[in-house]
């Protein structure tokens, strides 16, 4: 469980971060410790899981590439040995287990692998999807963005603190 230090940490990392030559130290100066102190939290709260990712989110649209939302319909007992072959990839962002219909097929394996493809251009998209298809021998369902959302969701993490974006 994180302290409370630490949730006031995370309540003032989400939804910015300071863009100078030393951000750490100037939300530990905010925070009322040391960079140095505050640097080794962030890194507890990613090492204990308190935190699955510290980091920019971008459009990665307007530098040229893509992510594409994808899934499979993996059968259990090859579920591992599919996840252990997608983590190697470097164009895999995450993946994650998440039981859906199918689109096409009504009562077969449920959608139960999905996965964040993230690639520097448009053009490496089915080449790598083809890829991921040879090496697993699974069809893989793209579902590319059509269209753009901004959701901000703040929880209160400290008694009193607002939700909803500042």
């Amino acid at each position: 469980m994180p302290s409370p230090d630490d949730l006031r940490l995370i309540d003032r990392l989400h939804g910015g971060f300071p863009l100078c030559d030393r951000p750490f130290a100037a939300v530990a100066q905010q925070l009322g410790c040391s960079e140095d102190t505050l640097i080794d939290r962030l890194q507890g709260l990613l090492a204990h899981g308190d935190l699955t990712r510290f980091g920019p989110l971008f459009q990665i649209e307007r530098a040229g590439g893509r992510f594409v939302l994808a899934a499979m319909a993996v059968p259990e007992d090859r579920f591992a040995s599919v996840t252990a072959q997608l983590g190697a990839l470097h164009e895999i962002a995450h993946n994650y287990r998440r039981e859906s219909a199918h689109p096409d097929q009504p009562g077969a394996t449920p959608l139960n692998m999905w996965f964040v493809i993230a690639v520097e251009s448009a053009a490496q998209i089915d080449p790598l999807i083809a890829r991921i298809e040879a090496m697993t021998g699974l069809p893989v369902y793209a579902f590319p963005k059509e269209r753009e959302f901004f959701v901000e969701l703040r929880l209160p993490l400290l008694p009193g603190d607002p939700h909803g974006a500042r």
